[in-house]
């Protein structure tokens, strides 16, 4: 993998500033024909190529397990709401899943007053953390990284941030699921 991205890097070339007011762009332009070749969690789940479950029949808060039957990579963006099984969870970092690959991945709840099945699999919610959530979420997930290289994030800062988030909007949910907000 990094054999790929070193590659790809060195074909790079910097386009010409393109400026306005306060702000510069510098394009970066490649020769490369093509994108990069991977599915979106969206994409991998509708085709039925990815499957994303709890860890084990008991379960695990901050890990879920996914198996990619894709023969390509599956790109999970950091603050993607997956619904089912257990409670709703949202994934700690993006992470770019090997094709074909089985792997845990660091997530957070998003719905506290839950901890029981309403599906053995989970789907894409289509929703994703606020960007304030985001941050408060990624500060812990830092922290965590830097004391014992870990992606976990604060559990009771992300379940605040829900609570404040339902306030606002004037909602509740009875089970704090911040899909419902």
């Amino acid at each position: 993998m990094e054999t790929l991205i070193a590659d790809y890097l060195s074909k790079l070339e910097f386009g010409e500033l393109q400026s306005f007011k306060n702000m510069g762009v510098i394009p970066l332009l490649t020769s490369i024909n093509g994108s990069p070749k991977y599915l979106t969690l969206k994409e991998a789940l509708e085709k039925k190529l990815l499957n994303v479950k709890e860890v084990d029949e008991g379960g695990s808060v901050p890990e879920l397990k996914v198996i990619n039957k894709a023969k390509v990579s599956v790109l999970l963006l950091d603050g993607e709401e997956l619904v089912g099984a257990k409670q709703n969870r949202v994934v700690n970092t993006t992470i770019l899943l090997k094709k074909e690959s089985e792997t845990v991945i660091p997530v957070s709840c998003t719905e506290q007053g839950r901890w029981s099945y309403v599906s053995e699999e989970f789907a894409d919610s289509g929703t994703v953390l606020s960007p304030r959530m985001r941050m408060v979420k990624a500060a812990s997930v830092n922290v965590s990284l830097n004391a014992s290289q870990r992606y976990e994030s604060d559990q009771m800062a992300v379940w605040d941030e829900i609570e404040d988030l339902s306030e606002r909007a004037q909602t509740r949910s009875a089970t704090g699921a911040m899909r419902h907000v």
